[in-house]
């Protein structure tokens, strides 16, 4: 028989494919207990990590040249804030560096050669972390395809690369996650979605007790707050970022579509529902702002998978990076409220067109790494 303090000093950060009591061991089983914590998006950041790429496997052709358009787009804007750390394939660097003219930009923007099946960091990137010791970790949350629905051979790789050209130290988790599955408010409270998290293509053999007391270690957390979500229907299984985000403690930015022939129509409103009738880690009501999605968008580059929502924005230092769609009633109405919400920052609205065609956002292209 072997004590879990003796299993401790033997795998140490190893994963192994271990398991605990009938389960994958987890994190918080394998390292000494210390406090972890995920900072808030708007906490101030050392940089942001984006990749420049748009790969024919994936994408169809007519949207591969805006889709790179919009990645430039994003990234000059971030520059005018905070500076830009992009992964490139060495195919794609002549371009990327046409585009982007890195040393033009109030903050610089680094083009690092590194081959990536797709461009989105939120998910494939490392989570960062810091403890009260001021450390900063990186979780690797093993990324698999949004259970394998796609190539994800090298975008695998992508969370530890960036852990080690951050000087991060690495944490390894059994959890199969994407970044865009949770969102945290940084005072121990976070939204995720049970469609998303609690799916045997990601996790199976995890109950919901188990995956909450492993995120809890991971992040700092506190309490968890679930929404239903909705499996199936686009490639993330419902990642909380197109439907929930933080603006501050106690504060959350909900979507509302109001197309009733769209599946989100009845999920955003379950949505509210429960977020209306929630409170925070404090113990705090949480107010809801409603931002309702454009009634029109271009439809140039494809409908099928297009993401019409304003909720994909990103926080970075001084700045509000949102979305804009064509739709001048629904997109003013999207930055005064980004404004009203986020009254210490500049709220820079681009078309990305493209990327959101491929059913992504701003957020969902970018991970931030925390200055500690």
């Amino acid at each position: 028989m072997i004590t879990k303090r003796q299993l401790l000093k033997s795998c140490s950060l190893l994963m192994g494919g271990l398991m605990l009591n009938g389960r994958p061991l987890a994190a918080s089983d394998q390292t000494t207990p210390q406090t972890l914590f995920m900072p808030d998006e708007s906490h101030r950041h050392k940089r942001t990590w984006m990749a420049f790429v748009a790969n024919e496997y994936i994408w169809a052709k007519r949207q591969v040249p805006e889709v790179k358009r919009n990645l430039a787009a994003i990234a000059k804007t971030i520059a005018k804030y905070e500076p830009v750390s992009i992964l490139v394939g060495a195919a794609d660097m002549e371009q990327a560096e046409s585009l982007l003219a890195p040393d033009q930009h109030p903050f610089p923007i680094e083009l690092i050669e590194f081959e990536t099946d797709d461009l989105w960091l939120r998910d494939t990137g490392p989570t960062f972390v810091t403890n009260h010791a001021g450390e900063k970790f990186a979780i690797d949350f093993n990324f698999n395809g949004w259970g394998n629905k796609q190539a994800h051979t090298r975008d695998a790789k992508v969370a530890r690369f960036i852990a080690h050209r951050a000087k991060a130290k690495l944490i390894s988790t059994n959890l199969v996650l994407e970044g865009g599955c949770f969102e945290v408010d940084g005072h121990g409270t976070a939204i995720l979605t049970k469609s998303c998290v609690l799916n045997d293509n990601r996790n199976p053999g995890w109950s919901q007790q188990q995956v909450e007391e492993e995120l809890k270690y991971l992040l700092g957390l506190q309490k968890i707050i679930w929404l239903e979500g909705i499996k199936g229907k686009d490639i993330t299984d419902g990642h909380t970022d197109f439907y929930a985000r933080f603006a501050k403690p106690g504060e959350v930015i909900v979507s509302r579509d109001n197309y009733e022939a769209s599946y989100d129509y009845q999920v955003t409103r379950e949505n509210i529902e429960i977020l209306a009738n929630s409170t925070d880690a404090s113990g705090k009501k949480l107010k809801l702002v409603i931002i309702d999605t454009p009634e029109t968008i271009n439809e140039r580059f494809g409908t099928s998978d297009f993401a019409a929502g304003y909720i994909g924005y990103y926080v970075c230092n001084g700045a509000v990076i949102a979305q804009k769609f064509g739709d001048k009633k629904a997109d003013r109405n999207a930055k005064l409220l980004l404004e009203k919400a986020y009254p210490d920052r500049v709220v820079e609205q681009i078309a990305i067109d493209g990327i959101a065609s491929g059913g992504g956002s701003i957020h969902c292209a970018t991970q931030q790494e925390i200055a500690v």
